[in-house]
């Protein structure tokens, strides 16, 4: 207990001396964070200063092993790292699907090359990937893919396409379920590879969101030749690395109930409506707002108590599809409770007054927090069969 308390203690202060006191304040878009990769370029000097800082200080995947540019961290100290950052409203550093997704599937399953090759370029943030999972004949049915990976001597000839691919017009790499033995059973003759952006064949094409705007693409592949070296673990076994993976993707998509958006509902019903009497005038506005920010807490403390699980070497399986679940329909009731405070304001969508709709806009693209990664009905029927037992 000594030694945690001292590394919470030594870290809190290291946080205090190295954070940028510019970056104490909400992020406000995409372009206000770090992503990394080969045209990578900083927002500013000080999220510039903050990454090279925490990268000196192997925190940039602070559990990961030290061998792969980790900072060798137990969950105890990860976990006092993680409730240091938040207490002074540290930004990550270095924003990837390479450290959220991609990198606990390597540490898992990826060769000890694979391993030494792509986990230190992640860390160093010098390569962004992309998730290639989602096409437009599966939907929620996943096993039902029908990217081709066909042999060639030491390659694959991969063709097919991917939808929903976050960012995927912006990254250099992108992790990709391909079916390499289409006479196998549907959830067999899946291989997990992974694919150069930039090879001859991939083409990307944004898809438009009715916020506006969106991170969300088409992935096409047309007869790209990738080595079969990049095959991550046993050919034909990918399910097993997809499955897995998954739950990492719908902890970090439920994390958005976890987060705080650009102002909490009290704090802009403080500033849009004011207090009568140390108060808010409305009691039904009152009410909304205690109970959001009373599950919000619930929440928070499952995901600890989850957490504190995971030390055992309990995996999170099934609990991730309640996290998923709970955490994106946490974030749009936020949102729902943010436009009713807002009024007749919450209408604008354009003007420096209003910061170009930015709250509409958000609100809108809350609403596919509980699409992306699994609906919540498949969510829900996930929770119902696997947390509890109930029949089919």
């Amino acid at each position: 207990m000594d030694h945690l308390k001292n590394f919470r203690k030594e870290t809190r202060s290291w946080l205090e001396a190295n954070y940028p006191q510019s970056l104490r304040q909400p992020i406000k878009s995409d372009n206000d964070i770090y992503w990394g990769g080969r045209k990578r370029s900083f927002p500013n000097d000080d999220i510039k200063t903050w990454f090279e800082r925490m990268l000196e200080k192997r925190w940039i995947a602070p559990d990961w092993p030290t061998e792969y540019g980790g900072g060798g961290l137990n969950k105890q100290e990860n976990k006092a790292l993680r409730e240091e950052m938040k207490r002074l409203n540290c930004r990550l550093p270095l924003y990837s699907f390479g450290i959220w997704m991609l990198g606990p599937a390597l540490l898992k399953f990826g060769s000890e090359e694979q391993k030494q090759k792509y986990l230190w370029e992640i860390v160093r943030g010098e390569i962004r990937w992309c998730q290639g999972y989602s096409e437009p004949n599966a939907g929620s049915d996943l096993a039902g893919l029908q990217t081709r990976a066909e042999s060639d001597g030491d390659h694959y000839i991969v063709s097919g396409q991917k939808v929903w691919t976050s960012y995927a017009d912006k990254s250099d790499w992108i992790f990709c379920l391909v079916r390499t033995d289409p006479q196998a059973s549907k959830h067999t003759g899946i291989s997990f590879l992974l694919i150069d952006m930039a090879s001859e064949g991939v083409s990307t094409r944004p898809i438009r969101l009715i916020s506006g705007s969106s991170p969300f693409c088409e992935t096409f592949l047309e007869n790209v030749r990738v080595p079969k070296s990049n095959i991550v673990g046993e050919l034909n076994k990918g399910w097993d690395i997809a499955k897995y993976l998954l739950t990492h993707e719908r902890e970090m998509i439920g994390g958005v109930g976890n987060t705080e958006v650009t102002k909490s509902p009290h704090q802009y019903a403080i500033e849009s409506i004011g207090l009568e009497n140390g108060k808010l005038a409305d009691p039904v506005l009152r009410r909304d707002i205690a109970k959001l920010e009373a599950d919000a807490l619930a929440y928070q403390i499952t995901i600890a108590r989850s957490r504190d699980e995971a030390k055992s070497g309990q995996s999170p399986g099934a609990k991730s599809a309640f996290f998923k679940y709970y955490g994106t329909e946490l974030n749009k009731r936020r949102y729902e409770l943010l436009l009713a405070i807002a009024g007749s304001d919450s209408l604008a969508w354009e003007g420096e007054e209003f910061n170009d709709g930015e709250l509409s806009r958000l609100w809108l693209r809350s609403k596919g927090n509980s699409i992306e990664g699994g609906t919540s009905e498949v969510m829900l029927n996930i929770i119902a069969k696997r947390i509890l037992g109930l029949p089919s």
